[in-house]
């Protein structure tokens, strides 16, 4: 990823200040609220668009149980040095884990891991496998693949595919692991086959990487920036927080705006701010449990900025998939709805500009400290919203709160 860390570019004057200021704010036009309510944003034909006012039923919904097979891939230039036990411990029941943590229990992903090696009838070299696969031998790949296990796996019983290659093959690059979307599908035992997960990674693997990949198969957007020269600082747009931007992050936690358009937060528990004027809210931290028997407890305040455009505010603190978080503190974020995945879809507004955090952990520590604590204030002018941290309680909820101006 490079060493260099670029100033991160600031998309409007972002102000941090130790007193709130009243303000005078007018109302953005009025539109249709869809089925989440005015603040929804729409969902675009942006790859992964962050829009969540419908879902798009092209990908799995993660509600209730869904199912994935685990294929073990071997070459016949290369013998494994691993047992496919030993991959599958890589990934699951960790990243099981990770989504009942962070759907609050309301996401099962169970995996199905295959006991024995698929045998992939060419050298893994043949298939080139890297980071930008060309398209005709990514395709000779899959279709090698699915066909070599079609006579052991039963395709219509799952809901999700990972294909895992054997870490130790020749050629075998642990940078092109990805989920690949098919325009085409694959079909076997009668089921299409959209989107497959390669897995190319090494023995350990990269931390929450089977994570990262299984959000995409449910919609969601990388949050990354990837330079253009390859060079410099890939996670300049979100820092540490949700996994989509680095599966390496202190906060891996999905942003709440992801839970609300996976459906583990409800609308219920979105506060909706539209026109002008101040208001106060409630905000429980992201990453605890809900409350038994129903919780209607704020977990979010998205302020509508435009047609495609919100700003998202939301507590964080080290608990569940955060324990290892540098900060705690109200998160504040931009949302744009018709921007493709890769291309900064979400943009973490910092609330401590021009300071840094957590040198050795943070994936970038000019956001480590984004969060702002008790007192503090954060504008900005381009989204003619300010946020002010009025206190905290001791049950650990936030005060917070909201002004939109002209």
């Amino acid at each position: 990823m490079g060493v260099d860390r670029p100033r991160l570019r600031r998309f409007g004057a972002v102000v941090t200040s130790l007193c709130a200021i009243a303000t005078t704010v007018v109302a953005v036009p009025a539109r249709a609220a869809g089925p989440g309510g005015p603040c929804a944003l729409p969902r675009s034909q942006a790859h992964h668009s962050e829009g969540l006012d419908s879902w798009n039923p092209a990908y799995p919904r993660p509600a209730g149980r869904l199912d994935a097979v685990m294929i073990f891939l071997s070459f016949p230039d290369a013998r494994p040095r691993v047992e496919p036990e030993q991959l599958a411990a890589d990934h699951f029941p960790g990243t099981t884990r990770f989504f009942e943590r962070a759907s609050y229990g309301r996401f099962a992903l169970h995996a199905h891991p295959q006991k024995h090696w698929v045998r992939m009838p060419r050298p893994a070299t043949s298939y080139r496998i890297q980071r930008d696969w060309d398209s005709e031998q990514r395709s000779r790949y899959l279709q090698d693949a699915i066909t070599a296990a079609d006579p052991e796996v039963d395709f219509s019983r799952y809901d999700l595919v990972y294909l895992v290659a054997d870490p130790d093959a020749p050629g075998v690059d642990s940078d092109a692991t990805k989920v690949v979307n098919l325009d085409r599908p694959l079909v076997a035992d009668n089921t299409a086959l959209r989107r497959v997960v390669t897995v190319f990674e090494r023995h350990p693997p990269d931390r929450n990487v089977l994570a990262h990949e299984t959000g995409h198969v449910m919609d969601l957007p990388d949050l990354y920036h990837r330079p253009t020269d390859g060079k410099g600082d890939w996670d300049t747009h979100v820092g540490d927080w949700d996994l989509m931007g680095s599966q390496f992050g202190l906060a891996s936690d999905p942003f709440g705006w992801h839970k609300w358009k996976l459906g583990w937060l409800s609308s219920a528990q979105v506060a909706c701010v539209r026109g002008p004027g101040s208001s106060l809210h409630t905000l429980q931290p992201l990453e605890t449990p809900m409350l038994p028997g129903g919780d209607a407890r704020t977990r979010m305040i998205v302020v509508r900025t435009g047609p495609e455009t919100a700003v998202a505010i939301e507590a964080r603190a080290a608990y569940g998939n955060d324990t290892a978080t540098c900060t705690e503190g109200v998160l504040v974020y931009r949302v744009l709805s018709d921007t493709p995945s890769g291309g900064g879809p979400v943009q973490v507004l910092d609330g401590h500009p021009g300071h840094q955090a957590c040198w050795g952990e943070s994936v970038y520590p000019a956001l480590a400290d984004a969060p702002l604590g008790v007192g503090e204030s954060l504008t900005s002018e381009e989204d003619k919203v300010r946020v002010t941290v009025r206190g905290r309680t001791a049950g650990g909820s936030w005060t917070v709160g909201v002004t939109r101006r002209r």
